[in-house]
Order: C-alpha cells, then sequence, then structure tokens
C-alpha cells in the first residue's frame, strides 16, 4: 500500500487489487495548492469545509463516504466515527475520523479533529498502525494537542497534515512547531509512504514521516 499526499488534509491511498482512497479533496481556490486531478473509487469526507469536501476534483464516479459508519468497497473496509467540535463558532461543523484497512494495515485519517478524544474513545479504535494527524491549528488540533492525541493513539507511523506550507492560502501553524512539541530535530521526508502487508510494525516507538505534497 502506498500513500501520496496532496496538501492540507488530502491523501490518496492505493494498494493494486484494491479499492483506491482519496482523503478530504480540497477547493484549490482556497487551500491554495494546485488543482487536484485524482481518480479514485472512494472519497472519504470528514466536515463540511469546502477544503475537506471538493468532491468534484476526484474523477471516476467514486463511492462517496461522508460519515459514521461501516463500509466495505474492493477489498478496503472502512469506519467512520463521529467526533464533536467544542469550539463555538464551529459548533455545527461535525467531524468524521475515519479508519481504513488495507488488510492487516490500518490507517487513521482524524480529519478536522479538534480536541483530544477520551481515553475510552481512543481504545475503542483499536490498533492504528498508521496515523494521519492535524497538527496546525486553524480550527484542527494544535502542536500540543496532536503530540498528546499521538501518544494515545501509539500509531506506528505519524504523517502529520493541515500546517503551512508555501503552497497553502491557510492561517496554520509551520509544522516546526509541532516538531519542536514531539522533541523531533531530525526529520524524515518522502515522495509517498509505501508499506506491505508483510512489513513488521514491530517497534514500540512511534516515527514521523512528513510527506512531500504531491503537486500534479
Amino acid at each position: 500500500m502506498e500513500i501520496f499526499w496532496y496538501g492540507h488534509s488530502c491523501f490518496r491511498l492505493v494498494e493494486r487489487g484494491k479499492a483506491s482512497v482519496v482523503t478530504d479533496p480540497f477547493d484549490s481556490t482556497i487551500a491554495g495548492y494546485p488543482p487536484l486531478k485524482l481518480k479514485a473509487e472512494i472519497v472519504t469526507v470528514s466536515c463540511d469545509d469546502p477544503v475537506h469536501n471538493y468532491v468534484k476534483a476526484v474523477k471516476g464516479d467514486p463511492f462517496l463516504i461522508n460519515g459514521p459508519g461501516e463500509y466495505e468497497i474492493g477489498g478496503v473496509f472502512i469506519t467512520g466515527v463521529q467526533t464533536t467540535p467544542h469550539k463555538k463558532e464551529y459548533s455545527g461543523l461535525r467531524n468524521t475520523l475515519y479508519l481504513i484497512e488495507f488488510g492487516s494495515i490500518t490507517v487513521a485519517h482524524l480529519g478536522k479533529l479538534d480536541q483530544v478524544p477520551s481515553q475510552s474513545d481512543i481504545e475503542s479504535l483499536g490498533t492504528v498502525n498508521i496515523a494521519l494527524v492535524p497538527v496546525g491549528d486553524g480550527n484542527g488540533l494544535n502542536a500540543s494537542k496532536a503530540a498528546e492525541v499521538i501518544s494515545m493513539l501509539e500509531p506506528n507511523i505519524v504523517i502529520p497534515m493541515q500546517y503551512d506550507t508555501p503552497h497553502s492560502k491557510l492561517d496554520l501553524d509551520p509544522l516546526s512547531k509541532f516538531l519542536k512539541e514531539m522533541g523531533i530535530t531530525q526529520l524524515e521526508t518522502m515522495e509517498s509512504y509505501k508499506v506491505t502487508s508483510t512489513t513488521a510494525f514491530a517497534e514500540e516507538e512511534t516515527h514521523v514521516i512528513a510527506l512531500d505534497p504531491k503537486l500534479s
């Protein structure tokens, strides 16, 4: 399975023989990244916000998942879990985090999560191998809250999202603020993250990997 990042909270997850998944496609005129040119069988939308729900940017007549529930499409199992925003100005903006299972590998896309869940909520998610975590505030998790959520989830791999880059038009904190909070001085960056079903996530330590946004 391979994960590509297109900016903000938009990723494409692909594995041979299974349905491809795009998360939170954005309106580029608002998000600031180049217009998306994506195709997928499944699109997940975490919240009703144009930088998370611009579904028409994804071609291929994808199956849309935009709320809680359990789904199985093309060999991919997806569970949507609703979270409740606590910021008053976003009191009507429901967020759904998604557990996306490709065989034995579980990816958690936290969407526009803006508060630290309870321990019982975290435990209900089960084992998370790869966590896609908002870290730049902007009405999502800030650096300190993101670090707290990560310590509770205990994923093998963390891929940050929703932070300031030279391409973003949104008011977000830089990635460096999150790295400082996590005590990271050397960051591994990749064009994409590849993992196979036989990959052994044996190490207890959580690794943070930043992806370069795929701009075409």
